[in-house]
Formats: structure tokens, sequence, C-alpha cells
């Protein structure tokens, strides 16, 4: 493990705020244990073991119902973890794999069977060696046929320069962290402008809500009160196309580890309503990723 690597909480509290029946985790990660399922050797970073019976400890701790796992850069296109996972879950967990543009129909059907529903590319330059044009294009062609998206995470500096790149893109995509916007700037700065007209102009985007621990200055001790315009506006004009997640076990945090508990009492900030609730956290990743199954 990284030495300034931060653990998960070792004990999270029970949320005060109430969840929905069948709510979901739409953004979560597994790690490891590195002795079943080695870190890939090109990662950026080597995180603590985080495995799937941890995680399903968290879900039922925080009254969550299912979870979206989705593969990290740590393990690279390396998704046994992510399978595993899956494969133990009875139902209750679907995926998000990361691929190659060498990935066969073979393999793509394999990954299909075990409950993903979609690829991940990542374009936050300082966690990839190069920015995943030409295999995120021939790989979105191949997908589409399954009824897979693309999950894309990048940086709100960045959105100019891939904007026409994504929205040629011909599936559903989805957008990590609201684009990781700078909540020190102005909510109608030009860089919160852009990512609000993606959603906007094209009804393809969705966008998770989540990791305001990543984005806040005032951190918890403030509550993240700081990010709460920013996803507010998001959930409240695009309601049907918003996801959340814990993002446990929280990589590459290195200045506080959140309470997962205190990150569900975040939601009701965002979503003020019961209404704007159950959309977030059911009926809208029911829709993305059990769209054969109840919510229940």
């Amino acid at each position: 493990m990284d030495p300034d690597w931060l653990v998960f909480h070792p004990e999270p509290s029970i949320p005060e705020f109430k969840l929905p029946a069948g709510a979901v985790d739409a953004h979560c990660h597994v790690f490891g244990p590195a002795g079943e399922f080695p870190f890939a050797p090109e990662r950026k970073y080597t995180p603590c073991d985080a495995g799937k019976d941890k995680l399903w400890t968290l879900r039922d701790h925080l009254g969550l119902h299912r979870n979206v796992i989705v593969q990290a850069t740590c393990h690279g296109a390396d998704n046994r973890a992510l399978v595993d996972a899956l494969a133990d879950s009875r139902g209750k967990a679907r995926g998000v794999a990361t691929v190659r543009a060498s990935v066969t129909d073979e393999e793509l059907k394999l990954l299909d069977n075990a409950g993903v529903r979609g690829v991940r590319f990542n374009f936050v330059k300082r966690l990839v060696d190069a920015l995943p044009f030409d295999d995120l294009q021939r790989i979105a062609e191949r997908i589409a046929p399954l009824g897979w998206h693309i999950v894309i995470y990048f940086e709100a500096a960045d959105l100019s320069e891939y904007y026409e790149f994504f929205t040629a893109l011909p599936t559903t995509v989805v957008v990590d962290h609201m684009g990781r916007p700078d909540i020190t700037a102005p909510i109608d700065g030009p860089d919160f402008e852009l990512f609000l007209r993606l959603l906007s102009d094209n009804d393809n985007f969705w966008s998770k809500v989540s990791c305001p621990e990543r984005l806040s200055g005032v951190g918890p001790e403030g509550g993240y009160e700081d990010v709460v315009p920013f996803a507010r506006t998001v959930v409240e004009n695009f309601s049907d196309r918003v996801l959340w997640g814990t993002d446990w076990p929280h990589p590459n945090m290195k200045t506080h580890m959140p309470d997962d508990g205190k990150l569900v009492d975040f939601v009701p900030k965002i979503a003020v309503t019961r209404e704007l609730q159950r959309k977030l956290l059911v009926d809208n990743p029911m829709r993305l990723y059990w769209p054969e199954g109840s919510a229940l």
C-alpha cells in the first residue's frame, strides 16, 4: 500500500437519513485482495485491500440494497476481482469494466453474462499514461449492441478539449463526479456552464453527483456545503439522469477519509424531496443497470 494512502473508515456512522427502499450505491469499487487478485503493474497507485465482503458489510450497514461496482485503474483491464464480486452478489450488484481495444467478442459476452453493463474510460491526465481516444471510439461501437453504456472520468478544465469527441459517442454516457468541477469558481462560471450544456444538449448524457469529499474545500467539518449548490443544480435540472454513490473505499484520498454514513447524509442536501431522492437512488440506477428487474 502506498505510504500516503488512507485506509477506508473503520467504523462509519449509521446515517441519520433513511434511504428509500431499494437504494443503490451506483459508484463503488473492490480492490483485491491483492493475494488473490493482484494489482496491475502499470498502476499509478497501490491501494489497501478492500474486497467484496467488506463492501457487502458496508452496504448493509448503510441501509443500501444494491451496488454498482466500477473497475478502478489500479486493476487495469484485469476485471477478475470485479467479476468475482458480481458472482458473489446474488444479483445485487452490476459492474462497469475496463477493457482494451483488443478485447474479443467472446470476452465481452462473458462480462455481459457476469453482470457488466458499462465500460469506463479515464481522461484524468495524472492517472493515465495516454488518453484513450482511439480505444474508446472502437469499443463504443462494439458495446452499443449489448446495450452497455460508457463511463467517463475527467476534470472540468479539460472538458472543452474533449467536448466534440464525447458528444459524438453512440451510447449512453455517464460522467463521474460531475466532471470534477472547481467549486471555488462561481457556479455560473464557464467551466460548470459547459458541463450543464453537455447535459442539456445531449440527452444520452448522465451524471453522478458523488464524491463531495474530493471536491470540497470546507471538508467534512463544513458538511461539504460548498459542493451542495453544484450537485443540487444537476439533480434538479436533470433528475432522470443522475446517479449517486459512496466511492468506497475512496481511492487516492490524501487529506481525510470520509465517513460513509455522513456521505449518505449528504444526499438530502442535494435531492431535497422524496421524489428526487427516489429518482437519484432507486429509479435511475435501476433503469440503467437492472432494467429487467424490480427495485425490491
